[in-house]
């Protein structure tokens, strides 16, 4: 049985839990059955009561509250798929809460003292950090468990890097943890992401736990969808423009040249690079363009009974020199995503590394691992794929703004992580607050 591998849309990724008690990581997914839907537009459209477009997760928490409210809408989505859902009824397989930092030619464990109490006991003497350090981060903890979500996502903000040398951490605890821990889930191991999704995901991480779907996230946006009315979603339906008019309402104009007009208004929930293509030059709203953050992900096979180590655990490269940030075996999490017989090992870097090679990138891979777990179990590893992923999550370094109106326009609404925190939680709420806000405007909202 070989492995099947799909292009992740990011390396981390978290559900504060205001929504569910989960954060996610989502690097693999296996295809599914997917849900019947209409693949191609029809020949006419005239109009839609709201058009949201793009069936990412914001799309899809737009819709959902659109049908829940007996609106109806038009779901138009690029791409031949529905974007993804994390739900504890995947079936959630547990990270080891904590890592295991490459440090000084060895592993060195940091581990939640409220989970892993022994181990982190046993971890207080280690080089990553110093023992100031451990009880900084138990008072960090509760700082941030002691705010609401709103009441962080609002705070004076600072980058990241500066907050925690303004709350105390040392040089090496930075450096050997932080940067690659958190650097991973920011792309942006320099830490400049303001101190608002910091302190966010650092409340989800003490309140949730880091997991693996069982069976694949391909599932729940095909669930998702098949709660919604069947001609309400259109895939393989590219939005071009968005057009005013003389409207109260904007229209859409397709790729095919035909055009979708809206009664209510319509719902922007597409990533920033389309965002911009869609709307330029047909609205006041300005976003300052900060970099993209990106990341390459390299996936391997071994053999099962050849697996350096057992634990659900993440792999963090806090040396300093290399190119790997962090790595994991997502069938010592999730059986489920490999054969009874095979490993999968999937290895993150942070940026595109546009001058190398998909082989000098895979070369460079093999020789680090080969000095984390030995040349001669990790050189009989069998490549599988490199993925190259441009856009992989909106750069929220400050300033920032996590709770703006969505309303950009007239009836012209925006949703998605970018809009809020750079999260999953992030695109579900923003997607609500798209449709609270139109429903507000258009005195729709129930009472």
């Amino acid at each position: 049985m070989p492995l099947t591998l799909r292009p992740p849309s990011s390396t981390f990724s978290f559900l504060s839990p205001a929504a569910k008690p989960t954060a996610t990581y989502r690097f693999y997914t296996i295809p599914r059955a997917s849900t019947q839907l209409a693949l191609n537009p029809p020949s006419v459209i005239k109009t839609a009561p709201v058009i949201v477009v793009g069936a990412g997760l914001a799309g899809l928490a737009a819709a959902t509250l659109l049908n829940s409210d007996n609106i109806p809408f038009l779901l138009l989505e690029a791409s031949d798929g529905v974007g993804v859902e994390p739900m504890l009824a995947l079936n959630l397989q547990k990270f080891y809460s904590g890592a295991r930092v490459y440090y000084g030619g060895e592993f060195h464990t940091v581990a939640d003292p409220l989970r892993h109490f022994s181990d982190s006991v046993l971890s207080l003497g280690n080089p990553i950090g110093t023992v100031f350090d451990k009880l900084l981060i138990a008072l960090t903890r509760a700082r941030v468990l002691s705010k609401s979500d709103e009441e962080i996502l609002k705070a004076d903000e600072v980058p990241t890097i500066q907050l925690l040398k303004s709350i105390g951490f040392s040089d090496s605890i930075i450096g050997r943890f932080f940067r690659p821990f958190f650097g991973g889930i920011f792309f942006n191991p320099e830490l400049e992401t303001t101190s608002r999704l910091f302190d966010f995901i650092f409340k989800v991480l003490a309140l949730g736990d880091n997991t693996l779907p069982a069976n694949g996230i391909g599932e729940i946006p095909n669930q998702l969808a098949a709660k919604l009315p069947s001609d309400s979603i259109m895939l393989n339906t590219e939005v071009v423009s968005v057009d005013f008019n003389d409207s109260n309402s904007p229209s859409v104009t397709l790729e095919s040249g035909e055009t979708v007009k809206s009664e209510l208004g319509v719902i922007m929930a597409v990533e920033e690079p389309a965002r911009d293509k869609i709307l330029a030059g047909r609205t006041t709203w300005v976003q300052k363009k900060k970099p993209d953050r990106s990341t390459v992900c390299l996936y391997f096979s071994l053999d099962r009974d050849q697996i350096p180590v057992r634990d659900p655990v993440l792999f963090l490269n806090g040396s300093g020199e290399g190119i790997i940030n962090n790595m994991f075996f997502a069938t010592n999490v999730a059986p489920s995503y490999g054969p009874s017989n095979k490993a999968l090992a999937s290895v993150s870097l942070i940026g595109l590394y546009e001058n190398d090679s998909d082989d000098d990138l895979r070369a460079k891979v093999i020789k680090e691992l080969s000095c984390w777990f030995g040349a001669s179990k990790v050189e009989s590893w069998q490549h599988l794929r490199t993925y190259r992923i441009g856009f992989t999550q909106p750069n929220q370094s400050p300033p920032t703004d996590l709770m703006k109106n969505p309303n950009i326009g007239s009836a012209l609404y925006l949703c998605g992580d970018y809009v809020t925190s750079a999260t999953f939680d992030g695109a579900l709420v923003s997607g609500r607050r798209a449709v609270e806000a139109l429903l507000k405007d258009r005195a729709l909202a129930p009472v």
